[in-house]
């Protein structure tokens, strides 16, 4: 990846003009990925990104991110359907649509780190922040910040508004006390999104409050746990008389929920606009690559019907983001539907990590040398993490299933 050639940014809101610049400014900065080829090899841990790594690993890989991410700003790239005022480029969805599938063509740095800051933290930042909160957004877009998003606790499991962190009004202050889990890459943020109970006399998800949380502030621990892939992405954080300026409050006081139902459909939002968060395209690129290996199982009809199936769901997948892009232009906000996928993309998930485990058999247990076999463990291990992350598959069935579906609301205890 070269950084020396300067290139315009962006400056029509034409699309083929917009096109044009933008491949000018990707080869001029980046190599073509490769395509076909196995040179994936051992050791490679693309494929989930929760492999374990070093110290020293992990803050290189965080500096050719932000090295990226600046790059890309810079050149009008970085924020391209954000407003003016707010330091965005001020084009549309089908522009930033455009640029990444463009991007995604090219070798650049892995900017995962920046997945949940941007698709979920930077723009309800925007949408409920005041101005000392919107004052940091555009370095996030640049890259220079990170954020992470706490609504996980130990106590809740998948209901959110069963959380139970505090916090207490004092003056123009808040102090924060609780504990949240499961939250990635909190060991690299410099913001979080915070929800937390204000009034525990309200009904459950009427009490809620959500701020914008300098993680480096006093009060602010954050204790990285270890994966069975070896691997510390997810963390858990606890906050002891943590103290937050009201300016940082995110929208109303005890109205939290509304944020959070915001943010989490800017996640829906996310995985049906082409940012194919969990990898799937990633993943069956590399699973057929695997199978076209002498002695893979390429000529197995049950492999060749599997890696068919996943090939038919994740083109289910782009012809639904293609709607749900429709939908966006037309000034429909996220809903429900876009529940279908993270679903849809962990069912296809699972597909090809049980292809490839049938093309490798017992000996993806251990690395053993051979070509990708360090990739795909990884891969299997993490499988069972991204039906959790991002909401559990349970929850997103439920969501679909009374919300869009409209069938009878699922028993509980309240």
């Amino acid at each position: 990846m070269t950084t020396d050639i300067a290139t315009p940014a962006p400056g029509t809101v034409d699309l083929n003009a917009f096109a044009r610049d933008a491949e000018a400014f990707l080869s001029a900065h980046a190599t073509r990925a490769p395509s076909g080829t196995p040179e994936w090899g051992v050791g490679d841990d693309t494929l989930s990104g929760y492999a374990a790594r070093s110290e020293e690993d992990e803050l290189e890989r965080v500096r050719l991110a932000k090295a990226w991410k600046a790059l890309e700003f810079d050149a009008g790239f970085g924020w391209i359907s954000g407003p003016v005022d707010c330091g965005g480029a001020g084009l549309t969805a089908e522009h930033d649509r455009i640029y990444l599938e463009m991007r995604n063509q090219y070798d650049i740095a892995d900017l995962s780190v920046y997945g949940i800051s941007l698709g979920m933290v930077a723009p309800s930042f925007l949408k409920f922040g005041g101005p000392q909160v919107q004052s940091v957004i555009p370095a996030m877009y640049r890259g220079d910040l990170i954020g992470c998003q706490l609504f996980s606790e130990p106590g809740a499991g998948s209901d959110v508004a069963g959380l139970s962190s505090r916090a207490e009004r004092d003056g123009d202050e808040w102090v924060l006390n609780g504990q949240k889990v499961w939250t990635s890459v909190a060991h690299l943020a410099d913001w979080g999104l915070l929800l937390a109970r204000s009034n525990p006399d309200a009904p459950k998800h009427k009490g809620i409050t959500a701020f914008a949380v300098d993680m480096k502030a006093p009060g602010v621990e954050v204790r990285p746990l270890r994966m069975m892939t070896g691997g510390t992405e997810f963390n858990e954080v606890f906050f002891n008389d943590a103290r937050i300026p009201d300016s940082h409050r995110l929208g109303d006081v005890d109205a939290g929920w509304g944020v959070a139902i915001s943010t989490l459909m800017n996640e829906r939002a996310l995985g049906a606009s082409g940012g194919d968060i969990f990898g799937v395209n990633r993943s069956l690129e590399r699973l057929r690559m695997l199978a076209a290996q002498p002695g893979m199982g390429s000529d197995d009809p049950l492999v060749r019907q599997g890696i068919a199936k996943a090939y038919s769901m994740a083109e289910t997948i782009r012809y639904q983001a293609n709607a749900a892009d429709a939908r966006r232009k037309a000034g429909l906000p996220p809903g429900p539907a876009e529940s279908l996928f993270k679903l849809a993309s962990t069912e296809t998930l699972r597909l090809i990590t049980h292809v490839a485990g049938q093309i490798l058999g017992a000996k993806v247990t251990a690395d053993a040398g051979e070509w990708g076999l360090y990739a795909w463990a990884d891969q299997i291990l993490t499988r069972p993490a991204m039906g959790l992350a991002g909401g559990s598959d349970e929850i997103l069935r439920n969501i679909l299933s009374e919300r869009v579906l409209g069938l009878p609301k699922e028993p509980g205890t309240s």
